[in-house]
Parts: C-alpha cells; sequence; structure tokens
C-alpha cells in the first residue's frame, strides 16, 4: 500500500480520487481490495498512455474516511457506487479490481446492465475466483491473532504500517470488516455481461487458483483473456509497469469492427 501522492491522485468527491487529464478519451476505475484505499493506484496515474484518465474509487473507513464506518453489505455499496461515479461515466471507462474489489467491480457492472448503463468497455478483475467457485480458507471467522497472522501472511502491506501498533489496529478493523463483507457475499443468479473480461491473478496465489480464476469467462458473452503473473496474491503491487502496460494496450486495441475494445 503506497503513500499517498496529492499530485498524481487528488480527491473529487468522497468516493472518487482522480489524477485529471483534459485530453483523455476513456477512463479507467480501479477498486480497491480489502482494507486499502485509493492510494494503491497512486502510481498507475503516471504509468498509463495520455489518452487514459485514472480513477480510483476511495470507500469509507480508509485513508480520509478512516473515521467513517466501512459497508457490511454488498447491495447498499453497489448502489451508493452507482450513483456517485456517475461524473466519471461521461466518457468510454473500463473497470480494475482487485481481489475483493473485483467483485465489487463485477457487481457494479451487472448493476448498471439492470438500470440500463451505461456500463464499462472492458472489466480487468484481478487475484479473484469467480463466483461459486472458492473455497479458500475463510479469514473473517479466525481470532484477532489468527487473522493478523493470515493478513501479514497474504503481504501487501508496507513495514511502517506494520510496526505502527494504532494504524495496524485501524486497518485490521476495515480488514475484517470488507473479509466479512465479501466472504459472506454470495452473486445473485444474473445473465452473464456481455463486455468483455480480462481475469490476472500471481501464478502462486494462494487465495486465486488459475482454474478458478478462468472460470471468469463464464461470466460474461463478450471476449475473454487471461493474464497470469510471477508472484503472489499482491503481485500487482510488484510488477506496476507491465500490469499497467497490459491494461493500456487491451483498453485501446482495435475491436473487430474498427472501433477501439
Amino acid at each position: 500500500m503506497m503513500p499517498l501522492q496529492i499530485e498524481e491522485l487528488a480527491p473529487e468527491t468522497p468516493y472518487i480520487w482522480r489524477a485529471k487529464r483534459p485530453a483523455a478519451d476513456r477512463r479507467l476505475v480501479c477498486f480497491p481490495h480489502a482494507g486499502a484505499g485509493a492510494a494503491a493506484y497512486t502510481e498507475w496515474a503516471a504509468l498509463l498512455p495520455p489518452g487514459i484518465e485514472l480513477v480510483a474509487v476511495q470507500l469509507p473507513g480508509r485513508q480520509n474516511r478512516i473515521g467513517e464506518d466501512p459497508f457490511t453489505e454488498a447491495g447498499p455499496l453497489v448502489t451508493v457506487l452507482t450513483h456517485a461515479l456517475r461524473p466519471v461515466f461521461d466518457l468510454p471507462f473500463s473497470f480494475f479490481g482487485h481481489s475483493a474489489g473485483a467483485t465489487l467491480a463485477f457487481e457494479l457492472a451487472r448493476a448498471l446492465r439492470d438500470r440500463g448503463g451505461p456500463g464499462p468497455e472492458r472489466l480487468f478483475l484481478s487475484a479473484q475466483p469467480a463466483p461459486g467457485t472458492s473455497r479458500v480458507r475463510q479469514l473473517h471467522q479466525l481470532d484477532d491473532e489468527e487473522f493478523r497472522a493470515e493478513i501479514l501472511a497474504l503481504g501487501g502491506i508496507d513495514e511502517e504500517i506494520v510496526d505502527d501498533e494504532d494504524v495496524m489496529e485501524s486497518m485490521l478493523f476495515t480488514l475484517r470488516a470488507d473479509f466479512t463483507l465479501w466472504e459472506r457475499h454470495r452473486p445473485a443468479a444474473g445473465a452473464p455481461l456481455d463486455c468483455p473480461v480480462t481475469a490476472l491473478c500471481g501464478e502462486s496465489d494462494p487465495r486465486a487458483p488459475l482454474a478458478e480464476v478462468r472460470r471468469w469467462a463464464e461470466h460474461t458473452t463478450g471476449g475473454f483473456s487471461t493474464a497470469f503473473y510471477p508472484g503472489g496474491h499482491f503481485y500487482f503491487l510488484e510488477r506496476p509497469e507491465e500490469v499497467v502496460s497490459l491494461i493500456a494496450r487491451t483498453m485501446t486495441a482495435p475491436a473487430a469492427d474498427g472501433r477501439t475494445a
């Protein structure tokens, strides 16, 4: 989790942090993993080409919203985001979500479709098994000591945060709330999406087996592709240039009908 750099990513509304690019013709909307905030994507702003503007979603219970209670149910959160993100839906956009953020991106895409759009051009779903496939250990059921140990084993938390007991305690509270929300969440039955999906993950991720990640193909009638990288659950923090390059190429690649996909 990288430190916030205001010059790269600035708050616009409680839910929207945007690296403004007036000349951009499309946007990448990023959803954070459990316990994380918009700063997880700070470095991406400078890695994206000029035509793509970065938008990072800031949820309650983290960073500048640390004093707010995190959501405990997916439905109300998705409903709030369908309205809160409207200002950035005026350009073509794609979603990227990592881990719990991938499930949130998927549910928001379904909600936008069910409400008549606009919807994302493409979903990039990272380090998250497809709905109905995961049999990983339920971390939210662990006691505090075991929960902390499992979270630290997954990685993705800077050492200075781990060493600060006050910050770590606050983060663990939000992490447990997020894990409780998404480990208990069961997506409702519904028609597959029609936008293309790219599923990404680390090859040695204990929470996202490759076979279960590939099954995102069952949830779209659009194109489907995968991208697997060396590393574990937080592979994308270790190789941001590679991941952002793939996303940018995919977002701007010509589609079969001559449009961009």
